[in-house]
This record gives structure tokens, sequence and C-alpha cells, in this order.
């Protein structure tokens, strides 16, 4: 198939796979006029990639995960200590992001929002971090 036939197969813009196969994820064949020719196993392969990027794996550990995927003698020791990883990641982003809104929801209730100057959230942002 070609690449817009493997887009529409595997939901991936023709961006993102040509992108995955300029970093070596993905190698398809080419025909004698130059053009690509995707085989099932490519089609698997993309929308491998399309569903760990949908979980918010990194490029890198998305190599990783191909290359145990392919690799049959892989202990699931190995998979499992790259996705606790990536959860890791996820809680720590997570923590951080309801920091973040507990911060903010915390500077806009102290905000009048009336039509003095005076703002706790443009003082917050202009602190210079030194308490």
């Amino acid at each position: 198939m070609n690449i817009s036939e493997v887009s529409e197969a595997t939901g991936l813009p023709v961006k993102t796979i040509r992108y995955y196969e300029e970093i070596g994820l993905i190698t398809p064949d080419r025909t004698a006029n130059g053009y690509r020719f995707f085989s099932d196993a490519d089609r698997h392969k993309l929308a491998f990639l399309g569903r760990a990027r949908s979980l918010g794996f990194s490029i890198d550990a998305c190599r990783s995960l191909l290359h145990l995927y392919n690799d049959r003698d892989r202990a699931s020791a190995d998979v499992k200590q790259i996705a606790r990883a990536h959860l890791q990641e996820i809680e720590r982003k997570r923590d951080e992001l309801t920091q973040m809104r507990d911060t903010l929801a915390h500077l806009i209730d102290a905000c009048a929002g009336n039509e003095r100057p005076d703002c706790p959230i443009l003082a917050d942002l202009a602190a210079d971090g030194q308490s």
C-alpha cells in the first residue's frame, strides 16, 4: 500500500509516517520509481507506534518497545520497566499540574476582578521568586 493508504489504515498523518521513516522506526520498501511501499508488517508497526504515542510514550521508548515486540526472547519485565517508568513520569506531571492548578485557583480567588488596578495574579507573576 502507498503512504496515503497506510495513513488512512493507521490513522497517522502522512507527515508522521515520513518522520518515523526518517528516524528509522520503519523502513518501507521503495518501488522502482521511488515511491514508498508499505507492507502489512509496516502497517502493523505504524499502528503499534500510533497506539504507543497515544499513550504518551516518547520516541525513544517507542523504539525500545518496538524492539522488544520484535524480540521473541524478550522478558516481559523489560517491557514492564519501560511502562512503569512512563507511568511514574505521567504521575509526576499530574502532580505538577495539580500544584499549578491549585496555585492559579488561589490567585484567581484572591483577585477582586474589579476596576481597581491592584491584582494578586499580576503581583505573583511579577514576583522575583525570593521570599
